[in-house]
């Protein structure tokens, strides 16, 4: 027999349904409305009150949006970061949670508190600056890449996973005849890929939204203006200037930007939305068993 619920059970959950609605509505209506507010004509778009169906859709922000050759290059180095800078931080990430993982490393614990101070204590700005410009790396890719490839948060994650592994399966590989980098490539990483796959979603994200480093180090080179950095400058900064870049015929005036801004930051939205619920089933598992061992 089903327990009847008590009224303060009853109104407790009640309240429970309401918060869970209204925080859904101010989380979907932001996106709902940009949405929307993208394909509008401009002087919809510039009316006031809440605007959720265009009454007359149109495509032209998204047209000019891809027919841009300055949103393009920026979408293409964005994807390029992502690719780029996603590989090598998972194969440098995995290589030294692995080793970090053994017992049989020397000074492996000193190694640990080390690593992990760093992410308490950093450079400074300036000093990485001039590291980066002492090492020649100023308006070129490898600045978006190299100064960021790894994240000791992560690698604690994927190091802490590594050490949950049963120590027999690489015992009864060594009596094979298997090395250390078979043994990682060819055993650990295909039973560690919930955890390889939230952390590179982690990274991915985090390449995709970055801003503040193209910011610093290329903005002295418009051909490596990255999307996000692209997005921040006509969205927060409303630059005439980007704008001015993006088309000449003269359609872009004030009362279009609206829509252009909101186009542009559905584009900028719409891969990582189409990518995470295929990685969504790896999260909690990546990261429960990943969060057992210290």
């Amino acid at each position: 027999m089903l327990k009847r619920k008590t009224l303060s059970e009853t109104i407790f959950q009640i309240l429970l349904i309401m918060f869970f609605i209204l925080f859904s509505i101010c989380t979907l209506y932001p996106f709902v409305s940009n949405f929307s507010l993208s394909f509008m004509t401009p002087g919809e778009a510039n009316r006031i009150g809440i605007k959720l169906i265009p009454r007359e859709v149109t495509l032209d922000a998204y047209i000019i949006a891809f027919s841009s050759g300055v949103i393009m290059r920026a979408y293409m180095n964005s994807i390029l970061r992502v690719v780029v800078g996603t590989s090598l931080s998972i194969l440098t990430m995995i290589m030294g949670a692995y080793a970090l993982s053994k017992k049989y490393l020397p000074h492996r614990n000193f190694y640990t508190m080390f690593i992990v101070i760093t992410m308490f204590i950093g450079g400074g700005l300036i000093p990485t600056y001039l590291l980066i410009m002492n090492l020649g790396m100023l308006n070129t890719f490898w600045a978006l890449v190299i100064p960021g490839m790894i994240s000791t948060f992560s690698m604690v994650i994927i190091r802490n996973f590594f050490m949950n592994l049963p120590d027999e399966l690489e015992e009864s590989a060594k009596m094979d005849g298997a090395n250390d980098i078979l043994i990682l490539f060819k055993i650990i990483v295909p039973i560690s890929l919930p955890v390889i796959a939230t952390v590179s979603l982690w990274t991915a994200v985090g390449h995709w939204n970055s801003w503040f480093d193209a910011m610093i180090y290329v903005s002295s080179n418009p051909k490596m203006m990255t999307l996000a950095l692209f997005l921040r400058r006509i969205i927060i900064e409303n630059d005439v200037l980007t704008f001015s870049m993006m088309d000449t015929t003269e359609r872009i005036k004030p009362a279009f930007q609206a829509t252009l801004k909101a186009a542009v930051l559905m584009l900028t939205t719409l891969p990582i939305l189409i990518v995470y619920p295929f990685l969504q089933k790896y999260f909690v598992q990546g990261i429960m068993v990943g969060s057992l061992k210290g």
